[in-house]
């Protein structure tokens, strides 16, 4: 039984290959270098630089400020330029009850962004990228709303996430 159960695993390994089926690789970037002059502290930010740094990108930090009257310190060249404008998270409220009791939220998560070239020539213009999810809620089950909330943010992220590194992956130098 064991040898009859290694060759229908086998043949179906063999037809997954054979269909295409093949892991989502990171993107092939026209880039090796990016640098954002803001604070890269925020969720989405966060995880963006993570993922440029599993598909080969090095990630360097904002350049310390200029002093008046020195010579600006020597920083590292850059390849682009990536201006976080906006990372919000946001709740609203969308459906009560005929008490006035909370029924339905809307979860938004909003991503701004632009990309430049280290001489300043725009590859990406200012760019929005909205997810939202619709989430019930119960007065009586609030701690695992709460979990529940905390979920959906960080899968609203992982999208946005993914859709940035898909534009960054078109550009050309």
């Amino acid at each position: 039984m064991g040898t009859r159960r290694a060759v229908v695993l086998a043949g179906g390994v063999a037809l997954l290959g054979g269909c295409g089926f093949k892991l989502r690789q990171p993107p092939k970037l026209a880039f090796e270098t990016i640098r954002s002059p803001g604070n890269f502290a925020t969720p989405v930010a966060r995880e963006l630089m993570r993922a440029l740094e599993q598909a080969g990108v090095r990630v360097l930090p904002p350049e310390p400020p200029r002093q008046p009257g020195l010579p600006p310190p020597a920083s590292e060249p850059v390849d682009v330029v990536m201006d976080v404008l906006a990372d919000q998270r946001e709740r609203a409220v969308v459906g009560i009850t005929a008490t006035g009791q909370v029924r339905e939220l809307q979860l938004r998560t909003r991503f701004r962004f632009r990309l430049r070239s280290a001489q300043g020539a725009d590859l990406i213009e200012d760019s929005e990228l909205l997810q939202t999810r619709d989430i019930s809620f119960t007065e009586t089950a609030v701690l695992g709303k709460e979990a529940e909330e905390a979920l959906m943010y960080k899968d609203m992220q992982t999208d946005i996430v993914q859709q940035v590194l898909r534009r960054l992956s078109v550009v050309k130098r």
